[in-house]
């Protein structure tokens, strides 16, 4: 069935597996960041099992949802919650990411209510200008916090790439660890956690030659995708196609490569402008913008991808002899990957076996070598097409 995504659960947890040894030699522990994959408790598990034991998510919904699949884990929101969401975060979240007293002031009183102690980690504005509390404010909003019944700090942490695409340098990480040792010595106050980012973090982590106070970061990307983000560059030794994008050709013809007649703006409110390069073969693929972010795909094979409408994807075919009824596969970057793990639209396939995690990859080199062929369905024989 398309479109679908194929997941390769082996894959996943070798990659896992990897990067837990790989920072775990400096010191440093990892969250597991189940975001991209909307809380998914198959993969979830794949996580649990290659060792990671804290899973972090910017959903409460997605934290029910791994809870309510029985997955033993600690459970971290990724963000700073509303204060419409503060009974879910306590239900929910063994920890919760925050910057503002107020919803702090709430977590409190609902932990107070049931007869609880929830946990929080304090996010420092460094640089990224996503959230955080700015760094000449953390000591007095310590103070204020400590104060509080029913909550406890046990970390402090920060993000980078993420909205500014400031990256996590030698210079920030000295900061952040500079100031968790001032926060633990002036108040007196253990901090299990020093959150210093994500997987943009491993450029930095490769080259330090000291990791100072940092012992966590919270990664997804290179879990799933097998890079860093900072330039998307493959991570040595780890898979990056444990996520493929297929869609099935539904229409294939020559047509002229440039539209005719008036124009005016397409579906989204766009002009678009093409140039005129005569008659090609186009096909076109049963899957658009509401089912996938059609820009975050990369075909397998040499068709080159023209633009897209709501359901709909067009192609230059090419030299390629791909017909209706073919699929057409895909890699995906990480918007690509969030957009078609969330859609309702897009079914989840899995494969591979956990004892399949335990052999080396290709190298990322060797493997771009190798493009897979598109795939002719059974239906077509089924149908009468052939």
């Amino acid at each position: 069935m398309t479109p679908r995504i194929e997941i390769n659960l082996a894959k996943i947890a070798h990659n896992a597996s990897k990067l837990l040894q790989l920072f775990g030699a400096k010191g440093i522990d990892i969250m597991g960041v189940t975001k991209v994959v909307c809380g998914n408790s198959m993969i979830a598990e794949v996580l649990i099992d290659s060792g990671i034991h804290m899973l972090a998510d910017s959903k409460l919904e997605n934290l029910k949802k791994m809870r309510d699949a029985g997955i033993h884990a600690q459970f971290i929101l990724l963000r700073t919650p509303g204060l419409s969401e503060v009974e879910s975060v306590i239900r929910y979240a063994d920890i919760s990411m925050n910057t503002e007293l107020s919803t702090i002031q709430c977590l409190s009183a609902t932990a107070m209510k049931y007869d609880t102690q929830h946990q929080i980690i304090l996010m420092v504005e460094m640089g990224d200008l996503r959230e955080g509390i700015m760094p000449a404010d953390v000591k007095g909003f310590v103070r204020e916090t400590m104060m509080l019944p029913g909550i406890q700090i046990v970390g402090i942490g920060a993000s980078f790439a993420c909205f500014g695409g400031v990256m996590p340098s030698e210079k920030k990480m000295k900061q952040l660890s500079l100031l968790s040792s001032i926060i633990e010595t002036e108040f007196s106050l253990s901090l299990p956690y020093v959150s210093g980012g994500n997987s943009a973090n491993y450029n930095w982590f490769a080259s330090t030659e000291s990791v100072g106070n940092i012992n966590n970061l919270r990664l997804g990307e290179s879990i799933y995708l097998g890079c860093e983000p900072l330039e998307r560059i493959p991570i040595p030794g780890l898979y990056t196609d444990a996520f493929t994008f297929v869609s099935e050709v539904i229409e294939a013809k020559l047509k002229p490569s440039k539209p005719y007649g008036e124009t005016g703006q397409d579906a989204f409110g766009n002009h678009p402008r093409f140039m005129d390069k005569g008659y090609m073969r186009r096909g076109i693929l049963g899957v658009g913008s509401q089912d996938v972010l059609v820009a975050g795909l990369s075909p397998e094979i040499d068709v080159e991808i023209l633009g897209s409408s709501s359901d709909h994807t067009l192609l230059d075919l090419k030299q390629t002899h791909l017909k209706v009824g073919d699929e057409v596969r895909f890699s995906l970057n990480y918007g690509a990957l969030l957009s078609a793990m969330s859609s309702p639209y897009v079914s989840k396939e899995y494969h591979g076996t956990l004892s399949e995690s335990h052999e080396d990859p290709r190298p990322t080199e060797e493997k771009s070598k190798q493009k897979p062929i598109s795939k002719n369905l059974d239906i077509r024989t089924h149908c009468g097409l052939k």
